[in-house]
């Protein structure tokens, strides 16, 4: 009788905290589920304002956010490219050690930081300004440093986390990916995107079909290449990076073989690092044998190549190293429209 009476206190204390594990769930999805639906009285003018931004803007979505606000900017830079918004994650602290080569001031910055001081985005808030590049922001701080060097701040502030000590991000990274959801989901309205077009985003639709193509079909060539001539003064080849603005030049004999490129990181490293340019010619800079990739190669396999370097363009070259073109990584999933590509 005593050992029945010791396994019902056993079976009764399990039972409490299961009962204790649900009741805590429970609470957890309660408590988020109010940060979203109090982000319904935040929307105002400047959401409609950020998305006639995205909307009218040349380049593209470039957002960066660093720990959890970087994994939720992640997942919006991927809502926003499979519903038509072309889109990239700039790390920030990658950015400020040459990355930051990427944005134009075509492009515009969501910046996604809860309390809007984050250490490691302010540095790419102010480089971004100066290249003349619209900033939005993510934050949940309508007075910090953030939302003060911001052209438009959206509120993402919750009322407290869902974790019981409030230091872990719950409540607020909910809240922001939400609001990136309702941007999206905006910008597909006011781009009059249709189920046929998201298919387009998809390897089940014409995507699929695209990767099957080559490298050749959809290239970027001709007089559109950033290129330099072996020999030329160090200031003409980053002149040529800044008039192209994608990021890099590619340097060519006269023969067009290519030698070697020269990144906008490469130049900023060297500018940190105090090296003079003057009286310097390109040989000097630039790196030689830099990744290429075969004009007759099939796009499956540069997207491979990319991911496996870690890397978003590479120059086209033919058998004999002639250049090409170049190709981006964005030209590949249809840079700022669909890309025509004939199989027959």
């Amino acid at each position: 009788m005593g050992n029945t009476k010791f396994a019902d206190i056993i079976k009764d204390e399990k039972m409490k905290k299961n009962q204790e594990t649900i009741r805590r769930a429970k609470e957890v999805l309660k408590i988020e589920a109010q940060s979203i639906l109090r982000l319904i009285d935040k929307i105002d003018g400047n959401f409609s304002k950020a998305v006639d931004a995205i909307y009218k803007s040349k380049g593209r979505v470039i957002i960066t956010g660093i720990g959890k606000s970087g994994l939720i900017g992640r997942k919006i830079v991927a809502t926003l490219t499979s519903t038509g918004t072309q889109s990239i994650f700039l790390h920030p602290v990658e950015g400020i050690h040459g990355d930051l080569g990427i944005v134009t001031k075509e492009d515009i910055l969501l910046a996604i930081s809860n309390s809007g001081e984050t250490n490691e985005l302010i540095p790419i808030i102010s480089s971004v300004r100066h290249i003349g590049t619209p900033v939005i922001a993510f934050t949940g701080n309508l007075t910090s440093t953030l939302a003060r060097v911001s052209d438009i701040v959206i509120d993402v502030s919750v009322e407290k986390e869902a974790c019981p000590f409030g230091l872990a991000p719950t409540s607020s990274t909910t809240a922001a990916l939400a609001m990136g959801d309702a941007l999206a989901i905006a910008l597909i309205d006011k781009r009059q995107f249709r189920k046929k077009d998201f298919y387009e985003f998809h390897p089940g639709g014409s995507l699929g079909i695209r990767l099957k193509a080559t490298v050749g079909d959809v290239m970027i060539a001709g007089k559109q290449i950033p290129r330099a001539l072996t020999g030329v003064s160090a200031q003409k080849a980053i002149q040529e990076i800044d008039r192209r603005n994608v990021g890099f030049v590619l340097i060519t004999d006269k023969k067009n073989k290519l030698l070697g490129i020269l990144t906008d990181g490469d130049v900023r490293r060297m500018v940190s690092k105090d090296i003079s340019f003057k009286g310097k010619t390109i040989d000097d800079l630039m790196t030689r044998n830099p990744k290429t990739i075969d004009e007759n190669a099939s796009l499956a396999q540069t997207v491979e190549r990319m991911q496996k370097d870690e890397i978003t363009a590479l120059a086209v070259v033919n058998a004999k190293k002639e250049i090409k073109g170049y190709l981006h990584l964005h030209d590949i999933l249809g840079r700022g429209g669909s890309v025509n590509i004939s199989l027959t």
